[in-house]
């Protein structure tokens, strides 16, 4: 089965400043004319999504297209339609220069500049179309971003949409040069996880993915790691990978699994994405039924001193909710979690202290049984999806048990909480997606060791508005430092998952890799010897004086 679309994207961001080889000059008009050409005609031109709604466009008067600024407008806060969008992102400060310029929203009437969307960008249709843009970009100097959906909180991808090249099931798939065969899916490059879900469930499958729809399943979810609620017991995304292909920046197209190329495998499970090469499809293992769940959903209305006690059962039941097999999602006055191994009493026994405080509190509680994980998504996780098109900025932490197995441990991390300003409180996400339970083979993957005895992925965010001076926003990040700062020393020895991280995060190689950094850097340099690739804190980053950082804010304390 095949699912076709024209949303994927390879991006290529235009500018004398980012020329790295002797050519001293930008491509030339014929020279984006014969690449156009050579591709069949599927180079195009971009703007932000916004810029029909202005009536200056980068210093040049141009014409308002009222209807088109209607639909935007409309649409500013869909995560679909910002999905569909090649200029626009998740997060609008990505689409922004945030050292020169301020956001796109649709209804401002400040000028509107190029920023950090690419001027160009190519319809990918097949892994010749990625060799010849590397072949461009070797030649030229013009460097590649890679884009899949947008939902990215880094800045890494500067592209939005992607092109689902092809999805199939097979029963009984072999990795290229080995002999054992696995029940796995394969999913190609574009498809946003909410079309692998309801393609698992029409075959009565299993699948572990992200929790929001518009995230691609073979993009920078699963190359940095890919938590999911189904973790727990299931595996991290890069657990269960079984293949990827893909093109290399040496134009290479290559399979990489266990057998073959198995130094980029392992690379590409943990080392993140826009690193290593363009990922046209990757086949993972699932579970070859569907498989059934007790849902726990409550909310309450909560006060700053119900909160943190509701924090503190939290902080509490923490150790116990893992090693039975929760997951989900977990806030200062609700929560959605998911177990695939408990019957509906045992669940129901599980979270009773919790379930009683929040009755007590005049709260709701549902807890029920679901068939399958595609019931569960189209229920809770579509409905209860992480905002788009407002800027967010993380700090977060790999929390392992040992905070939890101790009443020291314990009482210091709710006191941190406790110390946090009132907002910073309210936007804590608690991420029970670790693989708690999963009985993973040590160094199989190239991400932080400290996920195998994480039991939660702690987040706390904090943001800024469309209008927001310069200062203001180093403010906004300076705080998120001050948050990461405060969790690390509730967790000295732990690290963080990369994809939903501080931007600024301190000593970033050791806190998403551990020791794996330094093999991580030799396969980078084995597979993209010019470093056509590059972005922000990424595997071989040039750092922040390269041109490709020029968008980024300098803090005072970076």
């Amino acid at each position: 089965m095949k699912l076709t679309s024209n949303l994927f994207f390879l991006e290529l961001s235009l500018g004398v400043l980012f020329m790295q080889t002797a050519r001293s000059t930008a491509p030339t008009s014929l020279d984006w004319a014969i690449l156009n050409e050579t591709l069949g005609g599927r180079l195009y031109t971009a703007k932000p999504i916004s810029s029909p709604c202005f009536p200056d466009f980068d210093g040049v008067s141009v014409p308002q297209i009222e209807a088109s600024c209607e639909i935007i407008e409309d649409n500013y806060l869909n995560e679909t339609f910002r999905s569909s969008q090649f200029g626009s992102f998740m997060a609008p400060q990505w689409e922004s220069c945030m050292t020169t310029s301020g956001d796109f929203l649709a209804w401002t009437d400040l000028p509107c500049e190029q920023g950090s969307v690419a001027p160009y960008y190519v319809d990918v249709q097949n892994y010749t179309d990625v060799q010849i843009a590397f072949n461009f970009s070797g030649t030229t100097g013009v460097p590649l971003s890679i884009k899949n959906s947008g939902h990215d909180y880094f800045g890494r991808s500067s592209m939005i949409g992607s092109l689902a090249l092809w999805l199939s099931y097979n029963a009984f798939f072999v990795p290229d040069g080995g002999s054992e065969s696995y029940p796995a899916m394969t999913v190609g490059a574009g498809v946003p996880w909410v079309d692998a879900y309801a393609f698992a469930d029409s075959n009565n499958l299993t699948i572990v993915g992200a929790y929001a729809r518009t995230v691609g399943a073979s993009g920078g979810w699963i190359m940095g790691g890919g938590h999911s609620v189904l973790s727990p017991v299931l595996g991290l995304g890069i657990d269960r990978v079984l293949e990827f292909k893909l093109v290399t920046p040496d134009g290479e197209y290559r399979t990489a699994n266990a057998y073959t190329n198995s130094d980029l495998f392992w690379a590409l499970r943990g080392g993140g994405g826009g690193t290593f090469g363009v990922v046209l499809e990757t086949t993972s293992l699932v579970e070859p039924r569907a498989i059934s769940l007790q849902v726990v959903s409550v909310s309450f209305n909560s006060t700053s001193e119900t909160g943190l006690q509701f924090f503190q059962l939290l902080i509490d039941n923490g150790l116990q909710w893992a090693q039975q097999g929760w997951g989900g999602h977990l806030a200062m006055n609700k929560f959605i979690i998911l177990n695939p191994l408990l019957t509906l009493e045992q669940a129901q026994t599980s979270v009773q202290n919790v379930t009683e405080f929040i009755q007590s509190q005049n709260g709701t509680v549902v807890i029920e049984t679901l068939p399958n994980f595609y019931s569960f998504f189209v229920k809770y996780a579509i409905p209860n999806g992480a905002p788009v098109g407002a800027e967010g900025i993380l700090a977060s932490r790999l929390i392992p048990s040992s905070v939890f197995e101790t009443q020291e441990g314990r009482d210091t991390f709710l006191q941190a909480l406790a110390d946090f300003p009132a907002a910073a409180q309210s936007s804590v996400n608690i991420i029970a997606a670790t693989p708690f339970l999963y009985n993973a083979t040590v160094n199989l993957t190239s991400t932080t060791p400290a996920w195998q005895n994480a039991v939660w992925h702690f987040i706390v965010s904090t943001g800024f508005t469309w209008n927001s001076t310069d200062e203001d926003k180093i403010a906004t990040f300076e705080e998120a430092n001050n948050f990461t700062e405060t969790l690390i020393s509730i967790a000295p020895d732990s690290g963080a998952y990369m994809n939903e991280a501080n931007v600024y995060e301190p000593n970033y190689e050791k806190t998403f890799w551990g020791d794996n950094y330094p093999q991580l850097l030799a396969i980078k340099q084995k597979y993209d010897p010019s470093s056509l690739l590059d972005c922000w804190r990424c595997v071989g980053w040039k750092g922040v004086n390269d041109a490709r950082s020029q968008c980024y804010l300098s803090l005072n304390s970076d």
